[in-house]
């Protein structure tokens, strides 16, 4: 267990740059308030990896995720943006103590311990059948919905035409390709020797993980899977060269652009939308700056709006959605979501549990987030099952863009929890293993 005195100075640092930061805002000076709250996010980030010698810590990345995003958002850079409500400013505030309260409560703290994933021809073998079968899977209702609703995103001169590429229940398949990138990374690290027919088959199953969301015109997905392989990939190999890094996120830069193209949003289209108030900033600054920032504008719209809460019905969205029954009764899903602007329709992940339950849902939702967290960190660094990494790091690309969206209100990703947790149980259990074991015993 850390000592008290560090965990006192580091989030007695933070409760003092947020304040200062509140009060820079009121005051108007709204660039001060952001890097105030930028930099404190990256001390931190930086501090934590440190302590932990992870570039991946789930408290790190959800650290420069959460405070940095607050950040830039507090800089206002566009006419959409105004002054916060302060139960905004307090909800923002509890929701990272709670996170940390969660994360340090009753578990002990140290550096990620440096473990080899072991050789293992039986588990390897597993996750190559996942690898396939993924495969197989998502190019077969791929094809399926492209014959069912008539044409293909890429193709199609709709601005939104991803938006209407969905068939109900057939859609989380179609998407499930992009956890190949990291299993495959997981199967690479435990076999012993791989003949060229099954490299062959794993390039033709790694295009596909790219190919699925190119064809939909989803950036998300192609950022998500390049991100959940680079975050597998670090935690198995221990350590990944900074300049791997840049080489990674420089090579995803002309894709995203090609992608935006063909989503048929163009410089015009968007500044349109964004209402920057400096109307010559480059697109390339605009529209990141705005898939961060509107999504804490869009929760403070929601507290300025909101006249009555929905205890659980908003979070219960997944359960609803996979169960069919957002279908037999629509009145379980219909809430209206408050926006600034109707295009721009991201959510931060605390969003739902605001809705549901105020300021004390969204510090108790922190806090059972930030406890789930560290408990996956202990269940990695102990787990011989190579699938545990697979849980890691969808959990921190959740938590590395949690000003993004309402992730565990989301029934994608409830999808993709219950298929690796499926794979889990596939790779790690071996019955001649637990014949042995009975044998011996």
């Amino acid at each position: 267990m850390r000592e008290r005195n560090n965990i006192i100075m580091e989030y007695g640092t933070y409760m003092l740059v947020f304040l200062a930061s509140y009060i820079a805002s009121l005051a108007g000076l709204y660039y001060l308030s952001g890097i105030l709250l930028m930099g404190e996010a990256l001390y931190l980030y930086v501090h934590w990896v440190r302590e932990t010698g992870s570039l991946v810590e789930l408290r790190a990345l959800f650290t420069l995720a959460w405070v940095g995003g607050q950040g830039i958002a507090c800089m206002q850079l566009s006419k959409l943006q105004s002054d916060w409500q302060y139960i905004t400013w307090l909800s923002f505030f509890l929701i990272y103590i709670g996170f940390g309260i969660g994360y340090e409560w009753g578990q002990k703290y140290g550096k990620v311990e440096e473990r080899e994933l072991e050789k293992n021809e039986f588990q390897s073998g597993r996750l190559f059948i996942c690898i396939i079968g993924l495969m197989a899977v998502s190019i077969a209702c791929f094809a399926f919905e492209a014959l069912k609703v008539g044409f293909i995103p890429l193709f199609s001169d709709e601005p939104h035409a991803y938006s209407y590429f969905h068939v109900s229940g057939v859609h989380y398949f179609t998407i499930s390709c992009i956890l190949i990138p990291a299993i495959t990374i997981l199967y690479l690290k435990v076999s012993r020797h791989i003949g060229w027919k099954k490299m062959a088959a794993l390039v033709l199953a790694n295009f596909t993980a790219v190919a699925v969301p190119f064809l939909c015109v989803s950036r998300f997905q192609l950022l998500f899977a390049v991100g959940f392989a680079v975050v597998t990939y670090i935690m198995v190999n221990k350590r990944i060269r900074l300049r791997t890094m840049v080489i990674l996120l420089v090579a995803l830069v002309p894709v995203y652009i090609i992608l935006t193209v063909f989503r048929h949003h163009d410089v015009a289209y968007l500044n349109s939308i964004f209402e920057m108030k400096y109307s010559k900033m480059p697109i390339f600054i605009t529209q990141p700056y705005m898939y961060v920032a509107n999504n804490f504008e869009n929760f403070n719209c929601m507290v300025a709006q909101l006249t009555e809460h929905t205890y659980g019905l908003k979070m219960l969205f997944p359960f609803f959605a996979l169960t069919g029954l957002k279908f037999l009764y629509p009145q379980l899903v219909s809430f209206p979501i408050f926006l600034t602007k109707k295009e721009l329709t991201t959510l931060t992940m605390f969003y739902d549990a605001y809705y549901d339950f105020g300021i004390v849902g969204v510090f108790i939702f922190a806090v059972i987030v930030g406890a789930v967290a560290k408990v996956l960190m202990s269940i990695v660094k102990k787990s011989q099952n190579p699938v545990s990494y697979l849980f890691y790091g969808q959990i921190a690309i959740y938590l590395g863009l949690a000003f993004f969206t309402t992730w565990f209100s989301n029934p994608t990703t409830w999808f993709w929890l219950i298929l690796t947790g499926m794979m889990c149980w596939f790779v790690g259990y071996d019955k001649n293993k637990k014949k042995d074991e009975q044998k011996d015993e």
